[in-house]
């Protein structure tokens, strides 16, 4: 019987609109559901740091409620300090050409270049310096000076009493702890408007002079990570206090030719004076046992003075408040189920993660604003599973920032370029990136092709959410030129009479080779998505189909399978057999849940391979997203408790720490793709499908769940 009805849906999907998203039930206590959620801390688990910011900048802390301890926590959840414009180049001092990386393929009987990274003279060279160049800054550690009774510095071991909590409704911070017996209270909270942050210390230890606040700035490793803990080089970079007068002060760092300045402000008698190199540290008059301190990262243009705390504490409690009234929301209180309730903590942490590290007004990098990952650039591809569920959640102007990314002058010039370097037209827009739009190479990256559709997907939320012409004129060249690319790329075979995406081909499953591969059935059903949703963007504006566009839909390659089960690509026809087919993102899954039916799938042949991916997948060696996406194809297929068990599957890159982060390994901590993956899960668990025959297709039936402002999906 679900079959027939899959097949029914299929039949309808194409024909019925979004319509309006409501709840199915009372009205939700949202501040009651995102409270029961506070993270709690009683231990020193490097693990267990916990942020402010506005999804612009973030502040990450420790125990302590400031960054007193980054060596401890350089192997957990680092205490980094990250803004957008936060970025440096090492100089170029070798003279390396961005045209060295480039090597040529020879694809379809033509030639064809890509940025890669390759073990041959020049091209290495060149290829590790642009993939590490520019590459985002770790701006300061801001934490205490802590003396013990006999003057010697506190360690970690020194800390006792712990107990810090985050209420995520407020955005604050609070924390306690004592030092041979004296307590210390801090409040930390985040400016929603400024790139500030703001602490409350209360302390005895103040008055007797063992407790000072310390701003240090480490230097940047060029790595593949960076966990704010390089103090060597102090000779390679400059900082200063360049002003002080009572209550503030202003200092400067520069790197080359990165240069930034930290306005501190005070409200009770203190002084700043350096101390190691690269070091500024305040040390408070004994008058009072407290002390309110504010601190403002900026480029060197928008020097200005940091907020008090308590302007910060109005701002934080203010804005986030309004943050958790807006939108969506997802009450499952009602259900006893005990995973009921870890869904629930996961949704609240998830949405405030995303909404500190993603929420800015370019694609995030996977670690968001918290430490580097692949030198702190963001990856295209994954600005889908970053803010895709903000549009779904009912907050499209969040994920409209980050798309204003796509609008810049030099941004598309890049992806034009790319483009016509290949011998495609519109453009190719990049895998690796930066905020200016460089392409950073990649043996991997640059044969990626599924980061292609995001910009037609990203353009049809925000119609959705405002069907206007305002719309359509903001986003349309963005589409024609996405569409133009995506229209040219595909290979004619003349014998077979057929499109086919490839070869020069790496499916969103990074386990096949570039040279040999075509017809990946995720990326083929995308393809056929977007270049038809383009289509209805000319004919919402009075515009003629695309005669080119059509005869590729037309002609588009049919979804490749074996045996009654999708393959995950048409190259690969081991894909089940082979043990390494079997490893990474099983993306043939978001063929049927990341997209909608587009007429290409077939229900019977999909619920297949979801139970033979369910079965023998090799779940351990996975991603953070793999779950979420999992989870959707089973909401699609009408299996929602397996939509359930996969956003809940006990492997370790599905792990939901205390704070909120999808964990994924030791040099990978955090993962917010799994965050919003999450989100977006939830939402059409929810709010379902357009064409969806039941309400919360993606809920089991024995559960009791309240949603709101959710949105549906295509």
């Amino acid at each position: 019987m679900k079959t027939v009805v899959g097949i029914i849906v299929f039949g309808i999907l194409l024909a019925v609109g979004p319509g309006p998203a409501v709840a199915q039930s009372g009205p939700i206590n949202r501040q009651a559901v995102v409270e029961r959620h506070k993270v709690v801390v009683t231990n020193t688990d490097s693990l267990n740091s916990l942020s402010v910011g506005n999804g612009r900048f973030a502040f990450t802390v420790d125990f302590t409620g400031l960054q007193t301890f980054p060596l401890h926590y350089e192997k957990g959840l680092p205490l980094g300090t990250e803004a957008e414009w936060g970025w440096h180049r090492f100089p170029n001092k070798e003279g390396y050409k961005f045209d060295q990386s480039l090597r040529t393929y020879t694809l379809n009987g033509r030639p064809v270049s890509y940025a890669v990274q390759v073990k041959t003279p020049g091209n290495k060279e060149s290829g590790d310096y642009f993939r590490a160049n520019p590459h985002r800054l770790q701006l300061g550690n801001l934490g205490f000076v802590i003396l013990k009774k006999n003057g010697q510095p506190a360690g970690v071991q020194d800390i006792k009493n712990i107990r810090q909590e985050l209420n995520p409704w407020t955005g604050e911070i609070q924390s306690h702890f004592t030092v041979e017996g004296t307590a210390v209270d801090v409040v930390t909270v985040g400016h929603q408007a400024q790139d500030a942050v703001a602490a409350k210390v209360t302390s005895e230890l103040l008055k007797a002079g063992r407790l000072k606040v310390a701003l240090r700035f480490p230097f940047p490793t060029a790595g593949w990570a960076d966990m704010a803990v390089d103090y060597s080089h102090a000779e390679a970079h400059q900082s200063a206090i360049a002003e002080q007068q009572a209550g503030r002060a202003l200092l400067t760092h520069q790197l080359d030719t990165s240069r930034y300045v930290v306005a501190l402000s005070w409200a009770q008698p203190a002084t700043l004076a350096a101390g190691r190199p690269h070091e500024f540290i305040l040390t408070p008059g004994r008058q009072s046992a407290t002390l309110e301190l504010g601190c403002r990262f900026a480029p060197p243009k928008a020097a200005a003075a940091a907020p008090t705390f308590a302007a910060t504490l109005a701002n934080s409690r203010q804005q986030w408040a309004a943050f958790w009234r807006s939108g969506g929301a997802v009450d499952f209180g009602g259900t006893p189920d005990p995973r009921a309730r870890e869904l629930e903590r996961r949704v609240v942490l998830s949405q405030y993660l995303t909404r500190l590290h993603n929420a800015g007004s370019q694609p995030p990098q996977e670690t968001g604003l918290l430490l580097n990952s692949w030198y702190g650039r963001p990856h295209l591809e994954m600005h889908w599973w970053h803010a895709a569920h903000f549009a779904l959640w009912g907050r499209p102007e969040i994920l409209e920032r980050s798309l204003t990314w796509y609008a810049r002058p030099d941004v598309q010039a890049v992806a034009r370029g790319i483009a016509q370097r290949q011998g495609y037209a519109g453009w190719r827009w990049q895998k690796m990136t930066d905020p200016w739009g460089e392409e950073g190479p990649s043996s991997v990256g640059a044969f990626l092709l599924w980061q292609q559709p995001h910009t037609i997907y990203f353009a049809e939320e925000a119609y959705r959410a405002h069907p206007n012409a305002a719309t359509l004129k903001l986003y349309q060249e963005r589409v024609s030129q996405t569409a133009e690319f995506m229209a040219s790329f595909p290979f004619y075979e003349q014998d077979k009479g057929r499109y086919i995406l490839g070869k020069g081909v790496i499916p969103a499953q990074e386990r096949f080779k570039a040279e040999e591969t075509f017809n990946p059935t995720f990326e083929l059903v995308y393809w056929h998505w977007a270049l038809q949703t383009a289509q209805q963007w000319r004919e919402r504006q009075g515009q003629p189909r695309s005669a080119k566009w059509d005869e590729v839909l037309a002609k588009l390659s049919k979804l490749p399978q074996a045996n009654g089960v999708y393959l995950a690509t048409e190259s690969a026809p081991d894909s089940y057999t082979n043990p390494e087919f079997k490893t990474d993102h099983p993306s043939v899954l978001a063929a049927l849940g990341m997209m909608p039916a587009t007429g290409q799938q077939d229900a019977a042949t999909m619920r297949r391979t979801f139970d033979l991916v369910w079965r023998d997948w090799s779940w351990d060696k996975t991603w953070g997203w793999d779950f979420p996406m999992t989870s959707m194809t089973a909401t699609r297929l009408g299996l929602p408790d397996k939509a359930v068990d996969a956003l809940l599957m006990k492997v370790q890159t599905n792990t939901y720490l205390p704070n909120g982060h999808n964990y994924q390994e030791g040099r990978l901590p955090l993962y917010l793709p799994g965050n919003g993956g999450l989100l977006a899960a939830v939402a059409l668990m929810c709010a379902g499908y357009d064409g969806c025959p039941e309400a919360t297709p993606g809920i089991p039936k024995n559960w009791k769940v309240k949603w709101e402002g959710l949105q549906k999906m295509p």
